[in-house]
């Protein structure tokens, strides 16, 4: 399927479904689906992301509908267009026609607004300072009375957030699962593929092998296969560890490590496995932990002490990212 043909369809379930949720103010396209020309293949490893507006925000996750699978969320009301245009996830939507419902017009105005300041250099300095703060927020926030899974869930996206300046500098989409994949390829167009390396020290994975990672995946599909039936509504992330998320998350990794690309899948391999262990919990279900740990301690992230050290050197790297970052845009 196109990814045109496909956005249509996240349309029709806007108009369809979606405008039946409480409080609907509209809804309009993110991610992948939205960043990709419109003539391209709709890859089996992705999905079409759809943020409602509402003032009664919910969680639907994913779901099929007519052939494509589709993940929505939802947010309440929006700010003005400068609010919009400080927000890196937000902006990076709304320079694009993203809107697929708008009842009150008010989406579109933002959306024109964002679209013709977008690359003004003070907005980019804006949104990449607000992916800092998202790095801050993440690393500071680690709290260690917490699960280990959102111990880690902490860090993790502190560390992989320090990506998102970059491609917000780069006017790239700030992807969420290839991240790492995006920003190299950024940074190789310009001639900074050094800076990439240090990026995944930051990880913890600059000197993991294909089959060292080829290793933890075969953990990980263990873990999903056993969690993708098991029931946890309350939980969040739900729907992402469940059969129709897998070729995402298992098949997606597969293809990063058979492209040479190991190191850069190892950040949502880590995810979906504290996601797996966090659904487990919310169910009631415990077992796979072992795992978890020995992925964990070839990062240098297994002990409570080590992800606050990995995670102050993730702070301390800070403006080295910066100054990376300035001289990409």
């Amino acid at each position: 399927m196109r990814i045109e043909e496909a956005r249509q369809i996240a349309r029709q379930w806007v108009l369809e479904e979606g405008a039946a949720l409480p409080g609907f103010d509209g809804a309009f396209l993110t991610g992948s689906a939205l960043w990709a020309d419109p003539a391209d293949e709709l890859a089996p490893t992705s999905d079409v992301d759809v943020i409602v507006v509402a003032d009664k925000p919910a969680h639907l996750g994913k779901f099929t509908y007519k052939g494509i699978l589709l993940e929505v969320s939802s947010v309440p009301v929006l700010g003005s267009a400068h609010d919009v245009l400080s927000d890196y996830h937000l902006a990076g939507s709304f320079h694009l026609p993203c809107v697929l419902a708008d009842p009150s017009g008010r989406l579109t105005e933002i959306q024109r607004d964002v679209s013709r300041d977008f690359a003004q250099r003070p907005w980019i300095l804006a949104r990449c300072t607000n992916a800092m703060d998202r790095v801050r927020g993440f690393v500071n926030g680690i709290d260690e009375r917490a699960s280990l899974p959102d111990q880690v869930a902490s860090w993790l996206f502190g560390t992989g957030v320090t990506t998102h300046v970059l491609l917000v500098a780069g006017l790239r989409n700030p992807t969420i699962r290839l991240r790492y994949v995006a920003v190299r390829d950024l940074l190789a167009e310009h001639g900074r593929l050094d800076f990439h390396e240090s990026l995944l020290d930051l990880l913890g994975c600059a000197n993991l092998s294909a089959a060292r990672v080829g290793r933890h995946l075969a953990a990980l599909e263990k873990v999903f296969d056993a969690t993708a039936a098991v029931r946890a509504p309350s939980y969040r992330f739900d729907s992402d560890i469940s059969p129709l998320a897998r070729p995402i998350a298992i098949d997606g990794t597969r293809d990063l490590i058979r492209r040479g690309l190991h190191r850069e899948a190892v950040f949502w391999l880590v995810a979906t496995y504290a996601r797996c262990l966090a659904k487990r919990s919310a169910a009631g279900e415990s077992g796979y932990e072992d795992g978890f740990r020995e992925l964990l301690a070839d990062l240098g992230a297994e002990t409570r002490k080590d992800r606050r050290r990995r995670g102050d050197l993730v702070l301390a790297a800070l403006p080295g990212v910066w100054q990376t970052a300035m001289a990409l845009c």
